[in-house]
Formats: structure tokens, sequence, C-alpha cells
């Protein structure tokens, strides 16, 4: 029981970690305007899909 508490924290960390680095950082951050657009349209659709699912 005690391994499977640990991994339903472990696991949703690891994956906002990935998505916050991957998506969200390149755009805000990023010098190139192309990377801006394409990190922001790819967030655009992962709130559009998050929002479909309430």
């Amino acid at each position: 029981m005690h391994w499977l508490t640990s991994h339903a924290i472990v696991l949703p960390a690891l994956m906002f970690t990935a998505l916050f680095t991957g998506v969200v950082l390149p755009a805000v951050w990023s010098s190139r305007a192309a990377r801006r657009r394409a990190a922001a349209a790819v967030l655009s659709q992962i709130l559009m899909a998050l929002r479909r699912r309430r």
C-alpha cells in the first residue's frame, strides 16, 4: 500500500515537471518567436483539453 501511495504522488509531480519544462518555459523564455508560438499553441491545446474534461 505504501508503494501505491508514493507512486500516486511522484508520478503526477514528474508529469507536471515535464509539462512545465517542455511547454511552459519555452513559451515564455525562448528568444525564437517560432518556438514561443509553437509552445504557446501546445499549451493552449492542453488547457482546452483539460477544460473539456470538466
